[in-house]
C-alpha cells in the first residue's frame, strides 16, 4: 500500500528561501509555497470553509513586508479549522526573546537560516 506523502506549506517573500526550502524537502514530503502571509491565511481559510486537504505543517518566515510571521501565527491560531496545524517557524531571526515571542504564540518549533535539511526534516517529523 502506498504512502500519502504529508503537505508542507512553506512560507517566506524571499523567492530564493522559497526555492532553496523547497528544494531540501521536495523528496520527502508535498511542499507548497506561498510568498506572503496574507496568501497564506487566504488560502487557508478558503481550503477549509470548502473541506478540502489542510497541511501537515506549515513552515513560517518571521520577518516578512505587510504581515510579519508573529502576526500571521496571531491570525492561525485563532480560527479553530486552522489551528491545530503545527506551525515551524523557519527564520534567520536568532534573538531569543523573538523566539520565545513565537513559541509563546503557539509556534510548534524555530528553526534558523541557514538550515541544514535533514535537521529541518527530521524537525518536521517530530511534530507530524
Amino acid at each position: 500500500m502506498k504512502t500519502l506523502k504529508k503537505t508542507v506549506y512553506l512560507v517566506d517573500d524571499n523567492i530564493t528561501n522559497l526555492t532553496i526550502g523547497s528544494s531540501a524537502l521536495e523528496g520527502a514530503y508535498n511542499v507548497v509555497t506561498f510568498n506572503s502571509g496574507a496568501r497564506l491565511i487566504k488560502a487557508l481559510t478558503a481550503s477549509a470553509n470548502a473541506g478540502r486537504h489542510l497541511p501537515n505543517v506549515v513552515l513560517l518566515d518571521v520577518n516578512m513586508p505587510e504581515m510579519d510571521g508573529y502576526e500571521v501565527i496571531a491570525r492561525l491560531k485563532s480560527i479553530d479549522e486552522l489551528k491545530h496545524i503545527p506551525v515551524i517557524f523557519l527564520t534567520a531571526t536568532i534573538n531569543e526573546d523573538e523566539k520565545a515571542k513565537g513559541i509563546k504564540l503557539g509556534a510548534a518549533d524555530y528553526v534558523t537560516k541557514p538550515f541544514a535539511a535533514k535537521l529541518l526534516i527530521e524537525t518536521i517529523n517530530r511534530h507530524l
